[in-house]
């Protein structure tokens, strides 16, 4: 099969496996998604969740985050991996948001990617989930699955592998598909235990493939031996 007719069965197995797939990073508003996937970086989302249900509460607006010193800021984050310098930008973004955009998020992706610790993974992020804006963020579960199933090659870029699923996936599915990689990758095609006996796209993963040849070496070493002892 091609590459597109390879891309439409994936997206069509994946999506059978998790049709309800979505952003598991809670919030209630734009502004708490953008703050929420800023914190997400190099942390589980499950971690970041448990931090915002009070971090939410306290903080609501730019404003509130201005309103008290750094260090404060930074032990109501304690929890998450590089809390100062996410501290730090939190506050940088506060102010810019209220200087130059009067206090609201502003929603085009270019003028996100300006406000400090904001990249183009966390722009795509706010634009499709809160914007309704079609994009496919790239993060550490979509280009390890992307890699693997030869959607991307191996020593792609993050940028090359957005750009080659922008390229293979229809537009109006590409926030269904970011968020269906993202819990494939998560749940099933993990970084170090993947799930590759049960995996429906084995076929497609040459690393799986790989992974899978002890197992066959040791079930064949193992008929052998039976059919030796009974011989």
């Amino acid at each position: 099969m091609n590459a597109k007719e390879k891309t439409k069965h994936i997206l069509r197995v994946i999506g059978e496996m998790f049709p309800d797939a979505h952003c598991e990073l809670n919030h209630s508003n734009p502004f708490e998604l953008t703050i929420a996937v800023l914190l997400s970086a190099q942390c589980t989302d499950e971690t970041v969740n448990k931090v915002t249900a009070d971090l939410f509460q306290k903080y609501r607006s730019p404003e509130d985050y201005l309103a008290v010193p750094q260090s404060e800021l930074e032990q109501d984050i304690r929890r998450i991996g590089l809390f100062r310098n996410k501290a730090a930008n939190i506050q940088k973004l506060c102010r810019m948001v209220i200087d130059e955009y009067g206090g609201e998020l502003p929603q085009g992706h270019e003028d996100l990617t300006r406000l400090p610790g904001v990249g183009r993974k966390t722009a795509n992020v706010v634009v499709s989930n809160a914007f309704g804006v079609p994009a496919i963020a790239v993060d550490t579960h979509v280009e390890r699955v992307s890699k693997r199933l030869g959607l991307a090659k191996s020593d792609d870029s993050v940028l090359e592998v957005e750009k080659k699923l922008m390229k293979l996936v229809p537009r109006d599915q590409w926030t269904d598909t970011h968020h269906r990689l993202i819990f494939f990758g998560r749940y099933h095609c993990k970084a170090q235990n993947p799930q590759c006996p049960l995996c429906p796209l084995l076929d497609l993963c040459r690393e799986g493939k790989v992974r899978m040849k002890p197992a066959a070496n040791r079930q064949a070493n193992g008929i052998k031996k039976k059919l030796n002892s009974k011989g």
